[in-house]
């Protein structure tokens, strides 16, 4: 009998005969794509390191005139923060600030001046000229430290100046040298996200092998590949949140270790200030018996007239110095959470339950992004293989890809707060419903697949009612079967068109009932009682607030910078003479996401499929897809406003409307023709852009992000990608 070693030896024997050189090929490409890798770290990114191998590096630690610890080291603060050094008379290429790094972090603000052979005094920003930036330092950035400057001949004079309201003095600093030699730094994870680059190139070439493999012909060998990249989505995704985000609520011995708790190998914190517990205290309430929060509204908020106008409300919280809870339903002297009630059932609920802690929201908000990444990617390989025939491996994969990363999830995880905990559900739960009844269309017994699509579909009232638009799907999806084929009116498609309608009345139900025993009424979700900037209840609808509000979703060019990350908010004017809710945002996805351009071709599109097909399935799914992202844009503006998360809401209809056309684009041409490689490298390119702004937008700096928060080590990733400063 043959042992396991005798059958993995047989094994690899036959793959190696039968693959021998597809192995070869990879393994050359990728000891090719690593050698490229470490040779642009080595050389390209440490260009420091060799232009400052020359220098005369030139110590001013003598000339300083600081006082000095026991230690020896000298303290900058907040009378003395000035350094200035006269008759230098050299060359300065950098400046070296070397601070204690044994001293709490900060990122400080440095001003420089100095005079050379084109400048006989400090000169500074005019209307005509651009004076030397103020540049940002971390003492705990290495990088950081080391300033380069483009002087003209030699320096006479230099002014170094910390200046800024928010430094903390002292400062230690060990030294300051002039021409200093800038250290060797391999960083191992630019190094990483080089080879990810390349390793990307290159598998989306023109020429790859993965536009040769269908997703029909080759169902086993493409599912395989379509995993891998998910599962490595999801790794990415996951070390996004956990790595670049100060509102995980995770504490363990060694991350997030400040709020450890010594004992447990992990444990939660509350992270967001009061107002981000609003799911877990409404679950606190479930679990002692009612639906409003157990915290009492102050006397004067129950005795205002009109509770709703915050100008109002400001007045009376001055006068009296008692606080009141925000942007929560007041309602009848009790506070409500107006938000959707699935996740508090699904997570936070059970979790107090089990451990009387607070569910960590941004776990929530994950899990809810990593179910719509699986979902999305399961949903359009459903499309690709039961609706089209010549769907390559690469285009679906090429597709998909800014599907799940450029519809706005990564903004999601930017800031995994119960504001983007019910849009991540809700989008979850619509990609897996639809799933479910794509899997029913074609299941022998559909009434499981359509129960399960129907609940999911019908959960998204309780966590997004906007984006029940999505179930609009169901007319393309279901009327000529159960319609055309009068297939509703046989005692099976009967009880099939039962499971499509059950779940909805029975979420539904509870759903009005929830309404109705907190604020009276079966259709009142509470979000007029909202305590926020504006008064909700005298909102109303205005058509004037459409105009900015569809410039600013829809076509509003990216507001760029010379500086990394290269994106910054965009500006915002208006016409509209009344109140517009408006947080910063950073373009329309028209604009911002070239792979949309495709929808301009829309119609011309459409017209070829229905030329083709005896059945509108297809179309109808896209103008159902086109038309529910408008409705809900305009929903969005008109009830809330124009905020960077609520692109969430309706980018990944427009996206998924975009990757159909593309598949009925490709059905029509002829696989390797000059038509088609034309049309790939476009769609590539396209592609490429679309995933490098969503990409760059995870790294803009904003307040209360990792970037506001942890100043000092969101520097180190500035100084990771400009090696050249």
């Amino acid at each position: 009998m043959p042992t396991v070693r005798d059958n993995v030896s047989y094994a690899y024997t036959r793959f190696m005969l039968a693959h021998r050189r597809a192995v070869r090929h990879f393994v050359k490409s990728a000891l090719a794509l690593i050698a490229i890798a470490l040779l642009l770290e080595t050389f390209l990114f440490n260009v420091n390191f060799f232009l400052s191998a020359g220098y005369n590096t030139i110590s001013l630690d003598d000339e300083l005139t600081l006082q000095q610890t026991d230690d020896g080291l000298y303290k900058l603060t907040a009378v003395n923060h000035t350094l200035e050094f006269s008759d230098l008379n050299t060359e300065v290429h950098n400046v070296h600030l070397d601070f204690d790094h044994e001293q709490p972090a900060q990122e400080l603000t440095v001003k420089i001046h100095f005079t050379d052979e084109a400048h006989h005094t400090y000169f500074d920003s005019t209307e005509y000229t651009v004076g030397v930036p103020n540049v940002e330092v971390s003492t705990l950035s290495s990088q950081s430290e080391y300033i380069n400057l483009n002087t003209t001949g030699l320096v006479q004079n230099l002014r170094i100046e910390i200046v800024g309201d928010e430094v903390s003095y002292p400062i230690r600093l060990a030294g300051l040298s002039l021409n200093a030699h800038h250290p060797f730094d391999f960083n191992t994870t630019r190094f990483a996200f080089t080879l990810g680059i390349l390793a990307l190139a290159f598998a989306f070439r023109p020429g790859s092998v993965i536009y040769r493999i269908g997703i029909v012909d080759a169902p086993r060998r493409s599912k395989a590949v379509i995993i891998a990249a998910v599962a490595l989505e999801m790794c990415l995704l996951s070390s996004y949140l956990f790595l670049g985000s100060n509102l995980v609520g995770v504490a363990t011995k060694d991350y997030n270790s400040g709020s450890w708790d010594g004992v447990s190998l992990v444990n939660v914190f509350e992270v967001g200030g009061d107002n981000a517990q609003q799911y877990a205290e409404l679950a606190k309430a479930m679990a002692h018996g009612q639906l409003y929060l157990e915290e009492e509204p102050p006397q004067w908020l129950q005795d205002m007239s009109d509770p709703y106008d915050k100008g109002a409300r400001d007045e009376a919280q001055k006068e009296t110095g008692e606080e009141y809870l925000f942007d929560v339903a007041y309602y009848d002297g009790h506070y409500y959470v107006y938000f959707g009630v699935v996740p508090v059932l699904l997570f936070y609920l059970p979790f107090y339950l089990l451990t009387g802690a607070n569910f960590p929201t941004a776990i929530g908000v994950l899990v809810a992004v990593l179910a719509f990444v699986l979902g999305c990617s399961a949903l359009l390989d459903r499309f690709a293989r039961y609706h089209f025939k010549r769907v390559s491996l690469g285009l679906y994969l090429l597709l998909q890809i800014p599907l799940v990363m450029c519809c706005g999830v990564l903004y999601l995880l930017k800031f995994p707060t119960f504001y983007s905990l019910p849009i991540a559900l809700g989008l979850a739960f619509s990609v897996w419903g639809l799933y479910f009844w794509m899997k029913g269309r074609t299941s022998a017994a559909p009434g499981r697949w359509y129960l399960a699509g129907s609940l999911c579909m019908a959960l998204v009232a309780g966590c997004r009612p906007q984006l029940l638009v999505l179930s609009l799907l169901a007319f393309p999806l279901f009327w000529r079967p159960y319609i055309t084929e009068r297939r509703l009116f046989s005692p099976r498609g009967a009880r099939e068109f039962a499971c499509l309608v059950a779940p909805y009345l029975v979420v539904a139900a509870g759903i009005v009932w929830y309404n109705h025993a907190r604020f009276g009424s079966f259709t009142d979700f509470g979000a007029n009682y909202n305590l926020t900037v504006n008064d909700m209840t005298k909102r109303g609808w205005n058509i004037g607030r459409l105009a900015p509000a569809l410039f600013a979703y829809f076509l509003q060019p990216p507001s760029a910078t010379g500086v990394f990350p290269y994106l910054q908010p965009a500006p915002f004017d208006t016409t509209y003479m009344g109140q517009t809710i408006k947080e910063v945002t950073f373009g329309g996805i028209f604009a911002c996401l070239p792979v949309l351009w495709i929808l301009p071709f829309s119609r011309r599109i459409l017209k070829l499929r229905i030329s083709q097909r005896s059945t509108r399935t297809i179309a109808g799914v896209i103008v159902v897809l086109l038309i529910g992202g408008m409705i809900v844009a305009l929903a969005d503006a008109e009830m809330a406003g124009i905020l960077q998360r609520y692109f969430a809401d309706f980018s990944f209809m427009f996206l998924a409307a975009v990757v159909l056309l593309a598949f009925i684009v490709n059905e029509n041409l002829s696989p390797g023709s000059t038509t088609q490689t034309l049309l790939m490298k476009v769609l590539l390119v396209l592609v490429a852009l679309s995933v490098l702004y969503s990409a760059l937008l995870c790294f803009v700096p904003e307040t209360g992000w990792y970037s506001d928060i942890y100043s000092w080590a969101y520097r180190d990733i500035v100084e990771t990608a400009q090696f050249w400063t």
